[in-house]
Protein backbone atom coordinates (compact mmCIF):
# COMPACT_ATOMS: atom_id res chain seq x y z
CA UNK A 1 0.00 0.00 0.00
CA UNK A 2 1.36 3.25 -1.21
CA UNK A 3 2.15 6.07 1.16
CA UNK A 4 -0.98 8.76 1.81
CA UNK A 5 1.13 11.52 -0.36
CA UNK A 6 2.05 9.09 -3.25
CA UNK A 7 -0.10 10.11 -5.99
CA UNK A 8 -0.55 7.93 -9.01
CA UNK A 9 -0.45 8.61 -12.97
CA UNK A 10 -2.44 11.80 -12.77
CA UNK A 11 -1.38 14.15 -15.25
CA UNK A 12 -0.27 18.14 -15.39
CA UNK A 13 -0.74 19.63 -11.83
CA UNK A 14 -2.43 16.82 -10.07
CA UNK A 15 1.22 15.37 -9.76
CA UNK A 16 1.96 18.08 -7.00
CA UNK A 17 -0.79 17.71 -4.74
CA UNK A 18 -0.01 18.47 -1.51
CA UNK A 19 -1.52 16.24 1.52
CA UNK A 20 -2.35 19.06 3.41
CA UNK A 21 -2.57 23.10 2.78
CA UNK A 22 -4.92 25.64 2.89
CA UNK A 23 -7.73 27.68 1.27
CA UNK A 24 -7.44 31.01 -0.63
CA UNK A 25 -9.84 32.16 1.66
CA UNK A 26 -9.12 30.48 4.47
CA UNK A 27 -11.35 27.01 4.95
CA UNK A 28 -11.03 24.13 4.32
CA UNK A 29 -9.68 22.29 0.98
CA UNK A 30 -12.09 19.24 0.61
CA UNK A 31 -10.72 16.15 0.63
CA UNK A 32 -11.48 13.33 -2.07
CA UNK A 33 -10.37 9.69 -0.80
CA UNK A 34 -10.32 7.33 -4.09
CA UNK A 35 -9.15 3.64 -3.84
CA UNK A 36 -7.36 2.40 -6.61
CA UNK A 37 -4.99 -0.59 -7.99
CA UNK A 38 -1.23 -0.25 -8.00
CA UNK A 39 1.01 0.00 -10.74
CA UNK A 40 -1.98 -0.12 -13.22
CA UNK A 41 -1.58 1.64 -16.56
CA UNK A 42 -5.08 1.15 -17.64
CA UNK A 43 -6.11 2.93 -14.05
CA UNK A 44 -3.88 5.66 -14.86
CA UNK A 45 -5.63 6.55 -17.97
CA UNK A 46 -8.76 6.59 -16.62
CA UNK A 47 -7.57 9.12 -13.90
CA UNK A 48 -6.33 11.32 -16.11
CA UNK A 49 -10.15 11.27 -17.51
CA UNK A 50 -11.21 12.36 -13.65
CA UNK A 51 -8.41 14.84 -13.41
CA UNK A 52 -9.01 16.62 -17.00
CA UNK A 53 -13.01 16.57 -15.50
CA UNK A 54 -12.37 18.66 -12.43
CA UNK A 55 -9.76 21.03 -13.87
CA UNK A 56 -12.80 21.57 -16.44
CA UNK A 57 -15.03 22.26 -13.62
CA UNK A 58 -12.77 24.87 -12.06
CA UNK A 59 -10.88 23.14 -9.51
CA UNK A 60 -7.41 23.51 -8.71
CA UNK A 61 -5.33 20.59 -6.92
CA UNK A 62 -3.92 22.13 -4.22
CA UNK A 63 -5.75 25.22 -3.62
CA UNK A 64 -9.26 24.27 -3.70
CA UNK A 65 -9.05 20.69 -4.09
CA UNK A 66 -7.17 17.48 -2.82
CA UNK A 67 -7.03 14.07 -3.67
CA UNK A 68 -5.11 11.46 -1.46
CA UNK A 69 -4.79 8.30 -3.61
CA UNK A 70 -4.71 4.82 -2.44
CA UNK A 71 -3.68 1.94 -3.78
CA UNK A 72 -4.09 -2.15 -2.04
CA UNK A 73 -2.74 -5.14 -2.70
CA UNK A 74 -4.89 -7.68 0.02
CA UNK A 75 -8.57 -6.99 1.38
CA UNK A 76 -6.77 -6.11 4.43
CA UNK A 77 -4.94 -3.21 2.87
CA UNK A 78 -8.32 -2.25 1.01
CA UNK A 79 -10.34 -2.43 4.53
CA UNK A 80 -7.50 -0.34 6.17
CA UNK A 81 -7.00 2.67 3.61
CA UNK A 82 -11.45 2.74 4.11
CA UNK A 83 -11.12 2.82 7.49
CA UNK A 84 -8.41 5.69 7.97
CA UNK A 85 -10.53 7.97 4.74
CA UNK A 86 -13.65 7.12 7.56
CA UNK A 87 -11.30 8.46 10.36
CA UNK A 88 -9.18 11.49 8.24
CA UNK A 89 -13.06 12.30 7.54
CA UNK A 90 -12.74 13.17 3.63
CA UNK A 91 -15.52 14.68 2.39
CA UNK A 92 -16.09 11.87 -0.76
CA UNK A 93 -14.82 8.69 -1.78
CA UNK A 94 -14.51 7.77 -5.10
CA UNK A 95 -14.08 4.20 -6.14
CA UNK A 96 -14.09 2.65 -9.57
CA UNK A 97 -16.09 -0.25 -9.57
CA UNK A 98 -18.77 -2.03 -7.69
CA UNK A 99 -16.70 -4.22 -5.33
CA UNK A 100 -14.72 -0.97 -3.96
CA UNK A 101 -17.95 0.69 -3.99
CA UNK A 102 -19.83 -2.18 -1.68
CA UNK A 103 -16.89 -2.66 0.39
CA UNK A 104 -16.64 1.60 0.65
CA UNK A 105 -20.81 1.60 1.57
CA UNK A 106 -20.21 -1.36 4.10
CA UNK A 107 -17.31 0.87 5.77
CA UNK A 108 -19.55 3.87 5.95
CA UNK A 109 -23.45 4.83 5.52
CA UNK A 110 -22.69 9.12 6.08
CA UNK A 111 -19.58 9.97 3.58
CA UNK A 112 -20.68 10.24 0.26
CA UNK A 113 -19.09 7.59 -2.20
CA UNK A 114 -18.78 8.37 -6.15
CA UNK A 115 -18.59 5.29 -8.44
CA UNK A 116 -17.00 5.85 -11.84
CA UNK A 117 -17.78 2.56 -13.37
CA UNK A 118 -20.42 1.01 -11.51
CA UNK A 119 -21.71 -1.68 -13.53
CA UNK A 120 -25.73 -2.47 -13.21
CA UNK A 121 -26.28 -0.63 -9.49
CA UNK A 122 -29.44 -1.65 -9.31
CA UNK A 123 -28.53 -5.27 -10.06
CA UNK A 124 -25.19 -5.55 -7.78
CA UNK A 125 -27.29 -3.93 -4.87
CA UNK A 126 -25.86 -0.50 -4.64
CA UNK A 127 -28.67 1.33 -5.76
CA UNK A 128 -32.32 0.98 -5.09
CA UNK A 129 -32.86 2.48 -8.93
CA UNK A 130 -30.97 4.83 -11.09
CA UNK A 131 -33.03 7.70 -10.48
CA UNK A 132 -33.01 7.63 -6.70
CA UNK A 133 -30.03 5.43 -6.02
CA UNK A 134 -31.69 5.72 -1.49
CA UNK A 135 -27.83 5.36 -0.35
CA UNK A 136 -24.44 7.09 0.08
CA UNK A 137 -23.36 5.81 -3.04
CA UNK A 138 -23.95 7.37 -6.31
CA UNK A 139 -22.37 7.79 -9.97
CA UNK A 140 -21.90 6.40 -13.09
CA UNK A 141 -23.92 2.62 -14.41
CA UNK A 142 -21.46 1.38 -17.19
CA UNK A 143 -24.30 -1.52 -18.02
CA UNK A 144 -21.81 -4.22 -18.22
CA UNK A 145 -24.70 -6.87 -18.31
CA UNK A 146 -26.41 -5.34 -20.49
CA UNK A 147 -23.55 -4.46 -23.00
CA UNK A 148 -21.82 -8.07 -22.66
CA UNK A 149 -25.03 -9.51 -24.70
CA UNK A 150 -24.10 -6.80 -27.30
CA UNK A 151 -20.50 -8.65 -27.71
CA UNK A 152 -21.93 -11.69 -28.25
CA UNK A 153 -24.02 -10.62 -31.06
CA UNK A 154 -20.72 -9.01 -32.51
CA UNK A 155 -19.16 -11.89 -32.19
CA UNK A 156 -21.94 -13.93 -33.89
CA UNK A 157 -21.76 -11.85 -36.73
CA UNK A 158 -17.49 -12.13 -36.84
CA UNK A 159 -17.95 -15.30 -37.23
CA UNK A 160 -21.36 -17.37 -38.25
CA UNK A 161 -20.46 -20.20 -38.18
CA UNK A 162 -19.61 -20.71 -34.66
CA UNK A 163 -22.45 -22.63 -32.44
CA UNK A 164 -20.67 -22.61 -29.14
CA UNK A 165 -19.18 -20.05 -26.96
CA UNK A 166 -17.13 -20.28 -23.75
CA UNK A 167 -18.05 -17.22 -21.02
CA UNK A 168 -15.00 -16.90 -18.65
CA UNK A 169 -17.15 -15.37 -15.40
CA UNK A 170 -16.19 -14.22 -12.32
CA UNK A 171 -18.06 -15.66 -9.16
CA UNK A 172 -17.26 -12.98 -6.31
CA UNK A 173 -18.20 -10.59 -8.93
CA UNK A 174 -21.31 -8.24 -7.87
CA UNK A 175 -22.09 -8.03 -11.41
CA UNK A 176 -22.21 -11.63 -12.37
CA UNK A 177 -25.65 -12.77 -11.91
CA UNK A 178 -26.73 -10.21 -14.29
CA UNK A 179 -24.29 -11.14 -16.89
CA UNK A 180 -25.24 -14.61 -16.82
CA UNK A 181 -28.93 -13.75 -16.90
CA UNK A 182 -28.24 -11.37 -19.90
CA UNK A 183 -26.02 -14.09 -22.09
CA UNK A 184 -28.53 -17.11 -21.36
CA UNK A 185 -31.04 -14.31 -22.92
CA UNK A 186 -29.11 -13.47 -25.93
CA UNK A 187 -27.26 -16.90 -26.59
CA UNK A 188 -31.07 -18.09 -26.70
CA UNK A 189 -31.93 -15.35 -29.43
CA UNK A 190 -28.54 -15.67 -31.17
CA UNK A 191 -28.85 -19.73 -30.87
CA UNK A 192 -25.22 -20.08 -29.56
CA UNK A 193 -24.55 -22.86 -26.92
CA UNK A 194 -22.63 -20.78 -24.03
CA UNK A 195 -20.18 -22.56 -21.81
CA UNK A 196 -19.92 -20.79 -18.40
CA UNK A 197 -16.05 -21.55 -16.88
CA UNK A 198 -15.23 -19.93 -13.28
CA UNK A 199 -12.06 -18.13 -12.88
CA UNK A 200 -11.70 -17.20 -9.30
CA UNK A 201 -7.83 -15.81 -9.85
CA UNK A 202 -5.07 -15.41 -12.12
CA UNK A 203 -4.12 -19.15 -12.35
CA UNK A 204 -6.86 -20.10 -13.84
CA UNK A 205 -7.10 -19.12 -16.78
CA UNK A 206 -4.61 -21.47 -18.12
CA UNK A 207 -6.84 -24.54 -16.97
CA UNK A 208 -10.15 -22.01 -18.75
CA UNK A 209 -8.49 -22.04 -21.43
CA UNK A 210 -7.88 -25.14 -22.02
CA UNK A 211 -10.77 -26.40 -20.80
CA UNK A 212 -12.31 -23.92 -24.12
CA UNK A 213 -10.40 -25.60 -25.79
CA UNK A 214 -11.21 -28.99 -24.84
CA UNK A 215 -14.71 -27.88 -25.34
CA UNK A 216 -14.01 -27.15 -28.99
CA UNK A 217 -15.68 -23.71 -28.57
CA UNK A 218 -15.43 -21.45 -31.66
CA UNK A 219 -14.42 -17.90 -29.29
CA UNK A 220 -13.86 -16.87 -25.81
CA UNK A 221 -16.07 -14.04 -24.01
CA UNK A 222 -15.06 -12.53 -21.09
CA UNK A 223 -17.21 -11.25 -18.47
CA UNK A 224 -16.23 -7.39 -17.43
CA UNK A 225 -14.02 -7.92 -14.19
CA UNK A 226 -10.65 -5.83 -12.61
CA UNK A 227 -8.73 -8.96 -13.31
CA UNK A 228 -9.09 -8.32 -16.89
CA UNK A 229 -6.93 -5.13 -15.84
CA UNK A 230 -3.98 -6.53 -14.39
CA UNK A 231 -3.83 -10.05 -16.27
CA UNK A 232 -4.50 -8.54 -19.59
CA UNK A 233 -1.74 -9.53 -21.60
CA UNK A 234 -1.75 -13.14 -20.11
CA UNK A 235 -5.24 -13.90 -20.94
CA UNK A 236 -4.60 -12.02 -24.54
CA UNK A 237 -1.63 -14.42 -25.19
CA UNK A 238 -3.10 -17.00 -23.74
CA UNK A 239 -5.78 -16.89 -26.75
CA UNK A 240 -3.43 -16.48 -29.40
CA UNK A 241 -1.81 -19.64 -27.90
CA UNK A 242 -5.17 -21.61 -27.80
CA UNK A 243 -6.11 -19.66 -31.40
CA UNK A 244 -9.25 -18.67 -30.01
CA UNK A 245 -10.75 -15.74 -30.65
CA UNK A 246 -11.55 -13.35 -27.85
CA UNK A 247 -13.79 -10.65 -26.86
CA UNK A 248 -13.75 -8.62 -23.96
CA UNK A 249 -15.71 -5.23 -22.25
CA UNK A 250 -12.77 -3.24 -21.54
CA UNK A 251 -11.37 -1.27 -24.86
CA UNK A 252 -7.59 -1.69 -23.69
CA UNK A 253 -7.78 -5.48 -23.80
CA UNK A 254 -7.35 -5.32 -27.65
CA UNK A 255 -4.47 -3.46 -27.21
CA UNK A 256 -3.21 -6.38 -24.81
CA UNK A 257 -3.89 -8.72 -28.38
CA UNK A 258 -7.96 -9.26 -27.90
CA UNK A 259 -9.20 -9.73 -31.13
CA UNK A 260 -12.21 -7.22 -30.29
CA UNK A 261 -13.16 -4.98 -27.57
CA UNK A 262 -17.03 -3.17 -26.94
CA UNK A 263 -17.76 -1.27 -24.48
CA UNK A 264 -18.45 2.20 -22.39
CA UNK A 265 -15.19 4.90 -22.54
CA UNK A 266 -14.02 4.62 -19.57
CA UNK A 267 -11.92 7.91 -19.36
CA UNK A 268 -15.33 9.54 -20.34
CA UNK A 269 -16.97 7.99 -17.32
CA UNK A 270 -14.16 9.01 -15.10
CA UNK A 271 -14.46 12.62 -16.60
CA UNK A 272 -18.39 12.76 -15.91
CA UNK A 273 -17.43 11.44 -12.34
CA UNK A 274 -16.03 14.63 -11.64
CA UNK A 275 -19.32 16.29 -11.67
CA UNK A 276 -20.96 14.53 -9.22
CA UNK A 277 -18.16 14.91 -6.73
CA UNK A 278 -18.48 18.51 -7.49
CA UNK A 279 -22.15 18.34 -6.81
CA UNK A 280 -21.58 16.56 -3.64
CA UNK A 281 -19.20 19.06 -2.33
CA UNK A 282 -21.55 21.64 -2.76
CA UNK A 283 -24.31 19.69 -0.48
CA UNK A 284 -26.18 17.65 -3.11
CA UNK A 285 -27.27 13.76 -1.63
CA UNK A 286 -25.87 11.09 -2.71
CA UNK A 287 -29.39 9.30 -2.22
CA UNK A 288 -30.73 12.16 -4.74
CA UNK A 289 -28.30 12.12 -7.77
CA UNK A 290 -29.57 9.64 -10.43
CA UNK A 291 -26.81 7.25 -11.42
CA UNK A 292 -26.09 8.38 -15.18
CA UNK A 293 -25.45 5.55 -17.72
CA UNK A 294 -22.69 5.44 -20.06
CA UNK A 295 -23.61 7.26 -23.89
CA UNK A 296 -19.92 6.67 -25.34
CA UNK A 297 -18.67 3.68 -26.46
CA UNK A 298 -15.47 2.38 -28.05
CA UNK A 299 -15.48 -0.83 -30.41
CA UNK A 300 -11.83 -1.56 -31.02
CA UNK A 301 -10.60 -4.59 -33.89
CA UNK A 302 -7.30 -5.86 -33.39
CA UNK A 303 -6.48 -6.88 -37.24
CA UNK A 304 -2.97 -8.23 -36.04
CA UNK A 305 -5.03 -11.05 -33.88
CA UNK A 306 -7.04 -11.12 -36.75
CA UNK A 307 -4.40 -12.64 -38.78
CA UNK A 308 -2.59 -14.35 -37.04
CA UNK A 309 -6.08 -16.90 -36.20
CA UNK A 310 -6.01 -16.74 -40.17
CA UNK A 311 -9.84 -14.31 -40.03
CA UNK A 312 -11.20 -11.77 -42.55
CA UNK A 313 -12.82 -9.19 -40.77
CA UNK A 314 -16.35 -8.07 -42.69
CA UNK A 315 -16.02 -4.79 -43.74
CA UNK A 316 -19.44 -3.77 -42.13
CA UNK A 317 -18.01 -4.66 -38.88
CA UNK A 318 -14.47 -2.52 -39.93
CA UNK A 319 -16.57 0.20 -41.09
CA UNK A 320 -17.88 0.88 -37.77
CA UNK A 321 -14.77 0.27 -35.20
CA UNK A 322 -13.59 2.97 -33.62
CA UNK A 323 -10.57 1.95 -33.27
CA UNK A 324 -8.52 -0.84 -35.55
CA UNK A 325 -4.48 -1.90 -34.51
CA UNK A 326 -3.13 -3.33 -37.11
Amino acid sequence: MIDRRTFLGLAGALLATPRTGSSQAGGKIPIVGWVGFPNEPIESRWQDGFARGLRDLGYVPGQTIILDIRTYTTADELQHVLDDFVRQGVDVIFVGQPRLALAARKTTKEIPIICGSCGDPTENGLAASLARPGGNVTGLASLSAELVAKRLALMRELLPNVSRVAVFVFPVNPGTRATLKALDVSGRSLTLEIRRVEIRGPRDFEAAFRTAAGDRVGAVLLQDDPLLRTAGAQIAGLALQHRLPLSAGISEMAEFGALMAYGPDRVDLYRRAAGFVSKVLKGAKPADLPFEQATKFELVINLKTAKALGLTIPPSLLARADQVIE
